[in-house]
């Protein structure tokens, strides 16, 4: 069961403003982009990124009636993965995080009194977990390709077609505690800037847009790049 460690990650400064519900285009204020900048080199220089991750692939021996049956009698049920996979013959789940020290260093900013950086840099680890979970799937797509297959986009837990309760189910089929991740009771990963998700192996595997995920995405009337913070006001010019 590969871990992978050690992960250089880019984060990008149009990752991080998107992540804040921003662009260049929506100019952000001087001081905004001044703590941005400095957030950015500080986590160069200090281990607040973490990265780790850990995942297993299983052969698919069966797709019926909305399940995917897989190999060590393990099975998911997810409609829509059994709609939009049917070449598929593997499936992959994977497990990412950046580690807790991010964050806590975000909380300890919004408890003393400087929520904008808290914030900005709650920004940047969001942006960091989307740069890991590229590389997961940059990672993956480079070990099947030696077999003659493709990749799928990822599916994680919560978007419609695979429901949040399979997140679980998940967790007993990798074991995302040798990376530091655990589960709630109410399917929340600890630490936050972590994420699972489900990804197909197989000949001519379908790719989606964001836009496509987004529209599949039970979120998506509240997420916070179309409903910003409050602070985003305070953000820009």
């Amino acid at each position: 069961m590969p871990t992978v460690r050690n992960i250089k990650l880019t984060i990008d400064m149009e990752q991080v403003l998107r992540r804040q519900g921003m662009t260049r285009r929506s100019k952000p204020r001087p001081q905004v982009m001044n703590i941005l900048h400095e957030l950015l080199e500080s986590i160069n220089k200090s281990p607040l990124l973490k990265p780790a991750i850990i995942y297993k692939i299983y052969t698919i021996t069966d797709i019926c009636q909305g399940q995917i049956h897989l190999s060590g009698n393990e099975s998911l049920h997810s409609p829509f993965l059994v709609s939009n996979l049917p070449s598929a013959k593997e499936l992959a789940i994977i497990v990412c995080t950046i580690g807790p020290e991010l964050e806590e260093k975000a909380a300890y900013f919004f408890h003393h009194d400087e929520p904008l950086r808290g914030l900005l840099l709650d920004g940047i680890g969001s942006a960091a977990v989307d740069s890991l979970l590229e590389e997961a799937c940059h990672i993956l797509t480079q070990e099947v390709s030696t077999r003659g297959y493709q990749t799928s986009s990822p599916i994680g837990p919560g978007m419609i077609g695979l429901p949040i309760s399979e997140q679980q189910h998940l967790f007993k089929m990798v074991p995302a505690e040798e990376i530091g991740v655990q589960l709630t009771s109410a399917q929340i990963m600890i630490p936050r800037k972590s994420v699972s998700m489900v990804i197909g192996i197989g000949p001519e595997m379908p790719k989606w847009t964001k836009a496509e995920v987004c529209r599949h995405c039970k979120l998506r009337k509240s997420c916070h790049h179309k409903v910003p913070h409050p602070l985003k006001k305070a953000m820009i010019e």
